[in-house]
């Protein structure tokens, strides 16, 4: 294994890149409604943390929009998003997508405990209220509370891996 680093360490952030693409991801929106409008952003950064208590963490760029609403609002929702759902990751991924009282017009969703969107037909979703948030280079990792969750047993997740959306096939055996 080479070191970690920049360019003095032997690879560059495109070299980083391409490794980090390596590794199968699950493709999730985090989304936030506060005072003002609802917000939602794709995200692939996103893991369990801890069991007692509930806790995962999503990381966010640092300067987002996503993140500013998430600390000003206290909490957000992570929809893990199912395999038909591909078109709406590229929404919420787009930055041409309709912003303010119309970021949600097209999307089919309820509203959650903490106010934050859920997604309908997703293979879950988790309810957070903000509990920390740590600056980690050029991302902000953010730690919610769980306060409610939802999962759609036999539903296929949609993955990313190597740039590129995929789909889980079902073992043939089940």
């Amino acid at each position: 294994m080479e070191g970690a680093g920049g360019d003095a360490a032997g690879f560059n952030s495109g070299d980083f890149r391409k490794t980090l693409g390596a590794f199968a991801t699950g493709v999730t929106v985090v989304t936030t409604s506060g005072e003002e409008h609802a917000y939602g952003m794709t995200a692939n950064a996103f893991s369990s943390l801890s069991l007692d208590p509930p806790l995962v963490l999503v990381c966010i760029r640092s300067g987002a929009e996503g993140m500013d609403r998430i600390t000003r609002n206290q909490v957000f929702a992570v929809n893990i998003l199912a395999a038909h759902q591909e078109p709406i990751s590229r929404y919420f991924a787009s930055k041409t997508r309709p912003r303010g009282r119309d970021a949600f017009r097209d999307v089919s969703h309820r509203v959650g405990v903490t106010g934050s969107p859920i997604i309908d037909d997703v293979v879950a979703a988790l309810d957070c209220r903000l509990y920390s948030v740590q600056e980690a280079g050029d991302h902000h990792i953010l730690v919610g509370e769980v306060l409610a969750l939802e999962v759609s047993d036999g539903v296929e997740p949609l993955v990313f891996h190597g740039g590129r959306y995929r789909v889980v096939q079902p073992d043939a055996t089940e």
